[in-house]
């Protein structure tokens, strides 16, 4: 799931919204500082650097997720 907040004050490097991306899968949120003039290559691109590379480093560290009681598939 993701949102964005908007309407920001300009920080120092030009950005002026946060993408908020949830990953309900591992119950985890990331806050990026975005720009709201992006184009959609910018935004993939901004998604591979910081959010495959986590599944990746989880991947390569061996961590697996538990599911708890509360879990129904």
């Amino acid at each position: 799931m993701m949102d964005f907040v908007s309407g920001l004050p300009l920080t120092l490097t030009k950005k002026d919204s946060i993408w908020v991306i949830v990953d309900r899968l591992t119950k985890s949120a990331h806050f990026l500082p975005v720009y709201t003039d992006y184009f959609l290559q910018k935004f993939a691109k901004l998604y591979i650097s910081e959010i495959v590379k986590l599944l990746e480093l989880h991947k390569a560290l061996g961590t697996r997720l538990d599911f708890s009681t509360a879990f129904y598939p």
